[in-house]
């Protein structure tokens, strides 16, 4: 799992306060490391990505996460 993030970024924080509190293991991306990916998350983050490249943009809250987590099963 992917959270494409910024540091600073309060959304960003609640995206990840969802992901730890189902305890669900993720790799944070920051998308200033990579102009291309400026471009295509700068005005979506949070993004979660799963392994198959499905993603999951802000807002979303709990239940929608569980959801779209249990769709890779």
């Amino acid at each position: 799992m992917q959270l494409f993030h910024t540091e600073g970024c309060h959304l960003c924080e609640q995206a990840e306060g969802l992901l730890q509190s189902i305890q669900v293991a993720y790799e944070a991306t920051e998308i200033c490391a990579q102009p291309e990916w400026v471009e295509r998350y700068g005005i979506r983050i949070p993004v979660i990505r799963r392994p198959d490249g499905q993603e999951l943009g802000w807002p979303f809250d709990l239940s929608q996460l569980k959801a779209f987590l249990e769709e890779a099963v």
